[in-house]
């Protein structure tokens, strides 16, 4: 069900929601298949008898409508993949994160100085303690990883340098040879605690023309041992890119150079077509 915190200024809702609130702004009649998600709406007080929103949901509805950096972080981890991420409007933040096992997303307004906060907290960013590696970075195809990954599900029942045996002998089989490098990999596979990608779209310009600008990276979160930043295959990934063959490459970094990289996928004020009156920067 959608709700209301008037305490902290926060929503509960879900894309369905979202779907009703879009038609009503643009004066269109509510689909047929919308009509459980618009009488939620009533019933929570968001909507009136006539579709009329509440004063408390113009700036959100207004930030959505019109955004000028979209950031959105996929996280996946024991239960699934959970979308997050950071709507900047010409005016308003929200963030919006989400539950695993929950249709609604919580959005929650920011205030512009704490974006780069925001994003490390929705990835659990924490400056805790690491063990040592034997190879700090990692270098493989996407088919050797796929073949470790493959092997998790066998694994219940095992101690954990059991797990790690199998999955180096899944990835020795797919060609993965140096010995540093196969232990490491294998520890990582059965150490992930989660992995996410962080990537931040904008109404940019291409050598002064118009242009829609993405970016992004991921980041392997490893619990003690670390984070892994994914150079490659670098982000953003387009459907159909990767391959097999595909390079895989794995840097160790530390929590400060993860903070970083979240500063530094927000646009700077010079990357924007138009001056906008607030907005990220690195």
């Amino acid at each position: 069900m959608p709700s209301y915190d008037s305490t902290r200024g926060r929503f509960r809702l879900a894309e369905n929601h979202l779907a009703v609130l879009r038609h009503r702004v643009d004066g269109e009649e509510v689909p047929p298949e919308l009509a459980e998600a618009d009488r939620e709406l009533l019933e929570a007080g968001l909507t009136d008898q006539d579709g009329n929103l509440d004063l408390a949901l113009s700036p959100l509805v207004s930030t959505l409508g019109a955004p000028v950096v979209v950031l959105h972080v996929e996280a996946l981890g024991a239960h699934g993949t959970l979308h997050h991420g950071l709507t900047v409007g010409d005016g308003y933040v929200y963030s919006h994160e989400s539950w695993p096992g929950s249709a609604e997303s919580e959005y929650v307004r920011l205030e512009p100085a704490m974006l780069v906060w925001a994003l490390a907290r929705m990835v659990n960013l924490q400056g805790e303690e690491t063990v040592e590696v034997a190879s700090p970075v990692v270098e493989a195809t996407m088919a050797v990883l796929d073949a470790g990954l493959d092997t998790l599900d066998g694994l219940h029942g095992l101690t954990a340098e059991e797990g790690v045996d199998r999955v180096t002998e899944a990835l020795r089989g797919a060609g993965l040879t140096r010995k540093s490098q196969l232990g490491t990999l294998a520890r990582l596979i059965t150490g992930m605690r989660s992995s996410w990608r962080m990537t931040a779209a904008w109404k940019g310009h291409d050598e002064g023309t118009p242009a829609t600008q993405v970016r992004g990276f991921a980041v392997w979160d490893c619990g003690p041992l670390g984070y892994w930043h994914r150079e490659l295959p670098a982000e953003p990934i387009l459907p159909g890119q990767v391959e097999d063959t595909t390079a895989l490459k794995l840097v160790r970094v530390d929590a400060k150079e993860v903070w970083q990289l979240i500063t530094d996928v927000l646009p700077a004020t010079e990357e924007f077509a138009g001056l906008p009156e607030q907005g990220g920067g690195s």
